[in-house]
């Protein structure tokens, strides 16, 4: 079949303006974190057994307190807007990814993940999925927008630039129903543990400056991110869900190893990598309920469980040998 050309110019068109939304989504979440404050003295009154800065009535409040109070509703309307209007342009920008890999893969008359810009691209686009999906749900969690719209603008901007390659029919290695399966749980799996990771560093961030005395603590965007709590059990829930999506990923790939080339396992730095971040991840859900390894030291392993997968996606893919190596093409 003939690539159908207007429809992969499409393709890139559409990927341009992915890029294009995620950026102008981010400053509008790094606005939120800029324009919004934290309602310090609402907190006090709360410990002293007051009520919210939503609740309180001017009377309640001493005189300088007033317009404190008034500066800081002001300020949580300015953040929520700006915050409603990333999280519409995330979701924007997510539609426009997705028509991407659409657009590329009726073109092409196969599935979008047959080499590394498409793979690249499909995962980010599940990050951002997993990330909208779990800020509807939670909106608190739209503090952590700038800090999940960052890496994926790098990260598309970096695809854009080193992996892209021009539309073209799957090679012979890649003819086969378990591209479908294997690879499609891979992104998945890839995916979501990218959020989950963030959410790890993030609670790293969280409860080193929470380990400060009062007077030292930050008082910028640190102050204004989900509490350690959120940020953790967000990471764990995202990496339970994510594990055993990888493990199928592993599994399906040995199985397709088998059919392809005679063996379900010969420790090519693809298969070694998968498994090296299997036994990250699977040690990361144990330190979570481990003594001794529940908090900081649990969100370190998901961290590396992340930069491993980074680099099995990265280095092993485009730098290393191996019966992979055509996923760089």
């Amino acid at each position: 079949m003939t690539p159908d050309q207007s429809l992969l110019d499409l393709s890139d068109t559409f990927f341009s303006s992915a890029v294009a939304l995620y950026s102008v989504a981010l400053v509008a979440f790094c606005a939120q974190l800029a324009f919004g404050r934290r309602p310090q003295r609402a907190r006090e009154l709360v410990l002293a057994g007051g009520n919210p800065v939503g609740g309180i009535r001017d009377g309640d409040l001493l005189d300088g307190d007033v317009a404190d109070a008034t500066a800081d509703r002001a300020a949580q309307r300015r953040a929520h807007r700006w915050g409603s209007l990333a999280a519409g342009l995330t979701v924007l920008g997510a539609l426009t990814h997705a028509a991407v890999l659409v657009c590329r893969g009726v073109a092409l008359d196969r599935l979008p993940w047959g080499n590394m810009y498409e793979f690249a691209t499909a995962v980010v686009l599940v990050a951002v999925v997993a990330y909208v999906v779990l800020a509807l749900r939670s909106p608190a969690l739209r503090h952590i927008g700038v800090f999940v719209l960052g890496p994926v603008v790098l990260s598309m901007v970096g695809i854009g630039l080193f992996l892209y390659v021009e539309g073209a029919p799957l090679v012979a290695a890649l003819r086969s129903a378990w591209l479908a399966i294997h690879v499609t749980a891979a992104i998945i799996g890839f995916g979501i543990f990218m959020v989950s990771g963030i959410a790890s560093a993030l609670y790293l961030v969280r409860t080193k400056d929470e380990q400060k005395p009062a007077e030292a603590r930050g008082t910028g965007f640190v102050s204004r991110l989900p509490e350690p709590s959120v940020l953790d059990r967000l990471a764990h829930r995202t990496a339970v869900f994510g594990f055993p999506i990888w493990t199928f990923a592993v599994i399906a790939g040995a199985i397709w190893a088998e059919s392809a080339w005679g063996r379900f396992w010969g420790w090519d730095p693809k298969e070694t990598w998968a498994f090296i971040a299997w036994v990250v991840y699977a040690g990361y859900l144990h330190a979570r309920t481990t003594a001794g390894w529940r908090g900081r030291p649990a969100a370190w392993v998901n961290v590396i469980g992340l930069v491993v997968m980074v680099f099995n996606l990265t280095f092993v893919n485009l730098v290393s040998s191996g019966l992979h190596s055509y996923g760089g093409k």
